[in-house]
């Protein structure tokens, strides 16, 4: 069975756009979109300075996390390598697009399904090659069998000093260059302007056209405080040798290579509603695992009424949590087929059949609560109740690494901050209760309270503070503690949501209810800021 890729020889490229007028009049590909597009980076100074064209595109990677993401199997790989997609299952998750760290995927706005590169497979099933590597004129873009060692990309591959883009990521890409400029396949080794010599192409058509603001903003939000001069005194290739400085010899730094033309960027994609379902989920599942904690440790005793309404809130909030799921799909109607059609290697998919199983127990363990309880295996329905709810609180740390595209949500810490968040919005949540008629539980909730803000101060130090192992993660904490992230971050995350609290409840521990607002709404900032810093970074 074959194994399809291409080659892209930058030492024939004349950045000509041929492949990229190809490939949308083979595929109709609207205004604002593409699946093949050609980069330019400008580098040097007048007159020494020179142009590099980089033609970008889906890599074909042998293993794809897009194809591991996608919920409904609307992407897949062939025996022959080439990913492909079914838009007839697509159900508009975004997913995919997080996943990818090529950038290769996008929304169709006439379909609103995502769309990429096939590697015009249905040229290839009659004998036919790609209609980028027809057109090419110069015949920098070489595609064929890299399996055969009679093809003309294998010998090519054997014979030329080739590079693959972000092979850290372990995707193992099909797609390399010949005579690669690092700047021109690294994307943050350049900045995206809002406009550039060649006009504006900010906004976008279809879905990114509401995201259009966010890809304007992009380039302030990331180099704010002096980001970009940090990096560029910690890079040798720019930073004067000490000898010179010693002499007193002033040197002009070389300027940085800069985009001279690329596509629209995407803008922000998992948004608010995002951001407001890992919020109502986190209540939804916090005002279980609270009393159940309180059950199973033997802390308290914690009355049927405020576990019934402790009940009636989680499923509220996971109503709430329901619809902004589907709300946020740019194919809403299909939703079902992540139940009905799934692939199971998506946590999105588990995540939907850990919320069923959530739902159920819950339900049971109401009708075990309204029937005066006294079930032998009570405690057992308990302890699975329990674990059902931290997993809904947890599973979508597991989708975030997933998209190995966002470097930031990769880290360890992130099932800790969302299980945290989700108690601490849990006990907060459920100060407003009180039907016990003693104090202890109170006492309990305001305990919980300080233990969890105080792990959410520790572990948020910990996660922005520490090393970071790649530049786009450390780009991105930069951001959050002192870029454009950083008021609502010291504010409300840290402000308004964790020491206030505290403090609250050490001095006014009669007002707890006031200690819980300001804790809930520093839930939701962190929740909301950690979603959408990491989709800041660009990845072409």
């Amino acid at each position: 069975m074959a194994n399809f890729g291409f080659i892209i020889d930058n030492r024939r490229c004349i950045g000509c756009h041929a492949c990229t007028v190809a490939c949308k009049s083979e595929h109709e590909v609207p205004i604002g979109v593409n699946r093949t597009w050609v980069k330019y980076i400008e580098k040097g100074q007048f007159p020494n300075s020179r142009r590099l064209f980089s033609v970008m595109r889906c890599n074909h990677c042998d293993n794809a996390p897009c194809v591991e993401i996608c919920p409904v199997t609307a992407l897949f790989r062939r025996p022959d390598g080439i990913v492909d997609f079914d838009n007839r299952r697509c159900i508009g998750c975004k997913a995919c697009m997080q996943a990818c760290p090529y950038d290769a995927l996008y929304i169709d706005p006439n379909t609103n399904t995502a769309a990429k590169c096939n590697y015009c497979a249905h040229r290839i099933d009659i004998g036919l090659e790609p209609a980028c590597v027809n057109v090419c004129p110069t015949q920098a873009i070489i595609s064929g069998d890299l399996d055969d060692p009679e093809s003309k990309i294998s010998q090519l591959k054997s014979r030329q000093q080739v590079t693959a883009r972000k092979t850290e990521k372990g995707t193992l890409p099909s797609l390399f260059y010949i005579d690669a400029d690092s700047d021109s396949l690294d994307p943050v080794a350049t900045e995206v302007e809002e406009s550039s010599m060649w006009g504006s192409q900010s906004s976008g058509v279809g879905h990114y056209a509401q995201h259009s603001q966010h890809a304007l903003d992009r380039l302030g939000e990331l180099l704010s405080l002096g980001e970009r001069s940090d990096m560029i005194q910690n890079d040798p290739a720019t930073t004067p040798p000490p000898e010179t400085k010693a002499a007193g010899i002033v040197q002009s730094m070389a300027p940085l290579p800069r985009r001279a033309y690329d596509a629209p960027q995407k803008g922000v994609l998992w948004g608010w509603q995002v951001s407001g379902y890992l919020w109502t989920k986190s209540i939804a599942t916090g005002v279980v695992m609270v009393p159940l904690l309180a059950h199973l440790l033997n802390l308290v005793n914690v009355s049927s009424s405020v576990e019934m309404i402790g009940i009636l809130i989680a499923m509220f909030f996971m109503a709430l949590t329901g619809g902004l799921l589907v709300w946020d799909l740019d194919q809403p109607k299909r939703f079902l087929n992540v139940l009905l059609r799934p692939q199971w290697r998506s946590w999105l998919v588990r995540g939907a059949y850990i919320i069923t199983a959530f739902m159920a127990v819950l339900l049971v363990y109401a009708v075990m609560i309204l029937t005066d309880r006294g079930f032998f295996f009570e405690s057992f329905v308990q302890l699975v109740l329990f674990l059902l709810a931290a997993l809904t609180a947890t599973y979508t740390a597991f989708l975030f690494a997933q998209a190995k595209g966002r470097d930031f949500w990769q880290s360890p810490m992130l099932p800790l901050h969302m299980l945290n968040h989700a108690v601490i919005a849990g006990a907060a949540t459920l100060t407003f209760i009180d039907l016990t008629g003693t104090d202890a539980w109170q006492t309990f909730l305001q305990t919980v309270l300080k233990i969890t803000l105080l792990v959410n101060l520790v572990s948020t130090g910990f996660e922005l503070f520490s090393p970071h192992p790649t530049v786009d993660s450390s780009r991105v904490a930069n951001s959050i503690w002192r870029g454009h992230y950083r008021f609502l971050f010291w504010g409300g995350v840290i402000g308004m949501g964790t020491l206030a609290p505290l403090i609250l409840l050490a001095l006014m521990p009669e007002l707890p209810q006031v200690a819980g607002i300001l804790a809930v709404c520093g839930v939701f900032i962190a929740q909301h800021i950690w979603v959408r810093a990491p989709q800041q970074i660009p990845l072409s």
